[in-house]
């Protein structure tokens, strides 16, 4: 059960901080997050969407439908496109945000959140190349779809 964060009042956010965490430091990360989505609000003002819109819209848009899994079958490991449940839809966006995040030059950890946040919303950046990925994988290995489990 997560509780919902104190500003927007949010389960979304708090699962997103949650994996934004190290060492248990919760209030360090909830500032990276809310800095990052001042920074988002200050570039993008011609949204006329709420910060947290924009990132809601940016998770949606790197959260993929699709991934691979490896499946042994007869001495050949098959790379079988599955479904994915919903919750762990949700955790995979996020966590590939943060890593794509993390990876980006850039000053402080809430600006490189927040040009990775922009970037997703916009359809590009690493985190939307790796969704793209994952699809095209499972796109190639269609003929395999039969070896569901």
């Amino acid at each position: 059960m997560v509780l919902p964060d104190p500003v927007f009042n949010d389960q979304k956010v708090s699962k997103f901080v949650n994996h934004l965490m190290y060492d248990g430091k919760k209030t360090i990360s909830y500032q990276i997050f809310y800095n990052a989505l001042d920074v988002v609000k200050g570039k993008m003002e011609k949204e006329e969407k709420s910060p947290l819109e924009i990132w809601k819209q940016a998770l949606d848009n790197i959260t993929p439908q699709v991934e691979v899994k490896s499946r042994r079958i007869g001495g050949a490991t098959f790379q079988v496109p599955t479904e994915i449940r919903p919750d762990r839809k949700e955790s995979i966006s996020m966590k590939n945000l943060i890593a794509f995040a993390r990876k980006r030059s850039g000053k402080s950890m809430a600006d490189k959140l927040a040009a990775e946040i922009m970037d997703a919303y916009n359809n590009q950046g690493g985190a939307f190349k790796r969704k793209e990925d994952m699809h095209r994988m499972a796109e190639a290995n269609r003929a395999f779809a039969h070896f569901r489990f």
